[in-house]
């Protein structure tokens, strides 16, 4: 153990309270190390972090750091600002909440809570339905148990961009978090009006914007199995499927209840299988058209529908083809003059989609990852009032969005959307699952995987740095067997790649991403994550069926997990 780390263990040992000062002492040398080698990061979604005591923990001393030199920004940038506060299920979140609303009435800043737990679209919402200047939402998103999160929102209701989060990580670096936090009592602050209660309106509100988004596809005759994975998205995800006319929704009871140990899927991400047995279980005794699952936060949502006996598991890039393919046919059917239209994806979304935005004669923008990127579009086409020509946005990890009324991913919309999307298929006398195999048929097979590999450690960060330099410092001439076309490195920016363009060239900010092209079609992408120590590998496998598309995958997959590994 290092000096440095054991001076700063006396440090916190000598100024926490009694609780977690034996928190502390009850530390291992490993977990010590762990909790204090360094600082939580302060990156463009925020903190995130496993809860425990320590600088690289999620705790109320970290939060108030964090909270004190997004004040101080806040303060230096705007006149009078405001900040909406939300929070989601997970342990900690109504203690943190709190906290950050103590700490911005300490510093003069007026805060807007939400009385309950809500989804993060419903704080996207909120910043631009308040006029306020930041929005913070207490989450991990899809993380398992043990961690929390601090996600922060510009005023436009994005997530907040690169150079914002440099100047409050710097602002934070500023900030001791024992003597440098200024605080006010919640209950004094709600008594003086530092703080107020969002106004019941403001998520009516919502859910009246969220409708309008609505396709109007009759849903009567469609029976869904819902489960808001312990989380947040009961309220509302009821809501609009009531609004809508959905025949039958059959909840999952077990996980209704808003439990932040996720007792009945403990990585309660609906990316995964093992997240919605229960689901599953309740589609075969309901035999419904659709499982639609929210993930903790609501802000992403997966799906597994009936097919040849058994439920399948859409990928989030299938799920977000059909919208668009869906969407895209229910403009043309409106009367809607698609070629003004726009879709937002990010450079690691299924390369499909270039494909269906040129059969059906509309725009597709790629941008980053993150779907700060893509709200930042829908922004864009505000300011060239254009805002009716934003389609939809979607990205591989599950996030949709269509409507204007948000500038984050919308599970709330999304399993709106989704219902119709099934709605209409059925109608036709189709699954989900045929319709996908439908746009394949038209455009090709499409075979993707996501793989990461995880650095965590004092460590972790050079040895993703070693691992990226490697990687662009190797002349790659093949990849799994196929040759290599181009290397597109986003390190120095680049042009915004885009199909039928009705605007202005646009630059990519400069990224850690590197892009290998192969001669047949196929990709894979690297990058390191942005919210946790792990490095990420996206492949992109085409074939001239489905089962020549999964062979690729398999040998592209071998490939890419051995440059993850660190292997030659």
């Amino acid at each position: 153990m290092s000096q440095d780390i054991d001076k700063l263990y006396e440090r916190w040992l000598a100024n926490v309270g009694e609780a977690s000062r034996i928190a502390l002492e009850g530390l291992d040398p490993e977990s010590m190390e762990d909790a204090f080698y360094h600082d939580l990061a302060f990156g463009t979604g925020g903190l995130r972090g496993k809860l425990g005591i320590g600088p690289n923990r999620m705790n109320a001393y970290t939060v108030g750091k964090a909270t004190q030199g997004l004040a101080d920004y806040l303060n230096a940038s705007f006149e009078n600002p405001t900040v909406a506060l939300c929070r989601d299920t997970r342990h900690g979140s109504e203690e943190f909440v709190r906290r950050v609303a103590e700490v911005l009435a300490g510093n003069g800043i007026k805060s807007f809570v939400f009385e309950r737990v809500e989804p993060t679209p419903a704080l996207s919402f909120a910043v631009r339905e308040l006029g306020c200047s930041a929005g913070v939402n207490i989450t991990a998103s899809h993380n398992p148990a043990a961690y929390n999160g601090y996600k922060v929102y510009g005023a436009d209701g994005c997530q907040i961009t690169v150079d914002i989060a440099a100047e409050i990580q710097a602002a934070i670096d500023r900030v001791d978090c024992f003597n440098g936090v200024k605080a006010l009592p919640f209950e004094e602050a709600l008594t003086r009006g530092s703080v107020e209660w969002t106004p019941e309106c403001v998520l009516d509100r919502y859910i009246e914007m969220t409708l309008k988004a609505s396709t109007r596809e009759d849903c009567s005759a469609l029976r869904v199995v819902y489960t808001p994975l312990h989380g947040v998205g009961l309220e509302c995800v009821n809501r609009v499927l009531s609004a809508i006319h959905v025949a039958g929704v059959v909840r999952v009871e077990e996980q209704c209840a808003a439990d932040g140990a996720f007792p009945t899927c403990p990585y309660p991400n609906p990316e995964i299988r093992e997240a919605l047995e229960l689901g599953l279980d309740y589609c075969d005794r309901a035999n419904p058209d659709l499982l639609l699952a929210t993930d903790p936060d609501a802000d992403r949502v997966g799906i597994a529908v009936p097919h040849a006996g058994e439920y399948k598991l859409l990928s989030g890039n299938e799920v977000g083809l059909l919208l668009l393919d869906f969407l895209a046919a229910k403009a043309t059917e409106f009367g809607v003059d698609i070629s003004r239209k726009v879709v937002c994806t990010t450079i690691v979304s299924a390369p499909m989609a270039d494909d269906l935005a040129r059969e059906r004669g509309l725009e597709l923008r790629r941008t980053l990852t993150g779907f700060k990127f893509i709200g930042e579009q829908v922004g864009m086409l505000e300011a060239e009032g254009r805002k009716s020509d934003f389609l939809m946005g979607f990205e591989e990890s599950y996030g949709y969005l269509a409507g204007t009324c948000v500038r984050d991913k919308d599970a709330v919309v999304a399993s709106m959307l989704i219902c119709e999307l099934a709605a209409y298929w059925k109608a036709k006398g189709k699954d989900l699952y045929e319709a996908m195999e439908s746009l394949y048929e038209c455009h090709g097979f499409w075979a993707n995987a996501l793989l990461s590999q995880a650095y965590e450690g004092p460590r972790g960060a050079s040895e993703m740095a070693e691992m990226m330099a490697s990687l662009r410092n190797v002349t790659c001439v093949e990849f799994g067997g196929v040759a290599v076309a181009q290397i597109i490195d986003y390190s120095n920016g680049a042009d915004m790649p885009v199909v039928n363009p009705t605007g202005k060239p646009q630059k990519l900010l400069p990224a850690d991403v590197l892009e290998l092209r192969l001669v047949d079609g196929s990709r894979a992408i690297f990058r390191p994550s942005g919210t946790e120590p792990k490095a990420k590998a996206y492949i992109f496998a085409k074939g001239s069926g489905r089962g020549d598309a999964d062979e690729k995958l398999t040998a592209l997959c071998v490939a890419a997990k051995r440059i993850l590994e660190g292997r030659k």
